[in-house]
């Protein structure tokens, strides 16, 4: 049996200035207390993957199924699959929805942006890449 996929879009804020000062967050103390503290630091991490990779935006995805499996970014260019997950922690762990979307999107690799310190492999095709590393860690397609 398929699994469903949900087709609604997913918006991510990439300009974490403007989000800050949307949400009225003027210190770093009001940032780091706040509920979209998480999406903040996604939507950076993203765009700073997408301008990395020089992806167009037809080559970028959020991609969900209705049982729960989701995955922040989807980088799809000719047969290449790469997917990206972004956390912000500073020791990430695999998630059941890192393995689902690793097999039903057959993705060469994936990535879990992380913002410890240090890059690590977590298993075959799965690597966590520091965010202050990501320059070093990912290549221009």
């Amino acid at each position: 049996m398929a699994k469903r996929q949900v087709k609604a879009p997913k918006i991510y804020l990439t300009d974490s200035g403007l989000l800050h000062s949307l949400l009225g967050l003027a210190s770093k103390a009001d940032i780091e207390s706040h509920p979209k503290l998480g999406d903040s630091w996604e939507g950076f991490a993203i765009s700073q993957i997408v301008n990395r990779l020089n992806m167009r935006p037809q080559e970028c995805f959020f991609w969900a199924t209705h049982a729960g499996a989701e995955l922040d970014l989807l980088i799809v260019r000719g047969r290449k699959r790469w997917g990206f997950e972004v956390k912000r922690t500073s020791a990430p762990s695999i998630t059941p929805s890192m393995r689902t979307a690793l097999d039903d999107l057959k993705l060469q690799r994936l990535f879990v942006i992380h913002a410890g310190e240090h890059s690590f492999d977590m298993a075959k095709n799965i690597r966590a890449v520091a965010l202050p590393h990501l320059l070093d860690e990912l290549k221009p397609w």
